[in-house]
């Protein structure tokens, strides 16, 4: 009974973990930022957009990004109007093996087959991130995460336009894309 006590004090203490901002602070511009950023998921598939882009090069350094942060916004517009879209979660890991393997593999597509896959992946990862989202302020939020996610494959795109000047061939790059892989894999396994 000694021991009880002392416990039953300290677990009335104690508050939940949060993976994010506290929620009252979801609305926030700063929680979108780093909502991205602490998802292993999002931060794979995000850096593989612009590896992707930059292995296609040309206008795909620009489509590629753009067609993933329009579709993002507007697969978050749909959660937060309470539209449903089924299997968010499975979709969001598809895109992380489909993104590394197609860096992998040095996917050669017409860049607007390539942004319309992007695109539709994005779809599921901004509905995730309107899901989270709740009642807040969604214009900061959303701004907030937008912003992360051009930020993600700009270091993509910085990454393979410095392999490529370091190294002949897109060696590490496609390393990158492996990774990203077995990164999607260890997700599948760990979740």
């Amino acid at each position: 009974m000694k021991r009880i006590a002392p416990a039953a004090v300290l677990m009335m203490g104690a508050t939940p973990a949060l993976a994010h901002l506290d929620p009252a602070q979801h609305g926030s511009f700063t929680a979108g930022l780093s909502h991205p950023v602490f998802g292993l998921d999002h931060i794979l598939a995000m850096i593989a957009v612009g590896l992707w882009a930059a292995l296609l090069g040309g206008r795909a350094l620009w489509a590629l990004p753009t067609a993933f942060v329009g579709a993002m916004i507007a697969g978050f517009a749909l959660a937060v109007m309470g539209f449903g879209l089924p299997l968010v979660e499975p979709m969001i890991l598809v895109s992380v093996l489909a993104l590394g393997l197609a860096v992998a593999l040095t996917l050669r597509l017409p860049v607007a087959a390539v942004s319309g896959i992007v695109g539709m992946f994005a779809l599921f990862h901004g509905y995730a991130h309107g899901g989270e989202l709740g009642a807040a302020a969604a214009l900061s939020f959303g701004a907030g995460f937008a912003v992360a996610t051009a930020l993600l494959h700009g270091v993509g795109v910085a990454i393979a336009v410095a392999a490529g000047h370091v190294l002949t061939g897109s060696k590490l790059v496609q390393g990158l894309g492996w990774a990203t892989v077995v990164g999607g894999v260890w997700i599948a396994v760990a979740g």
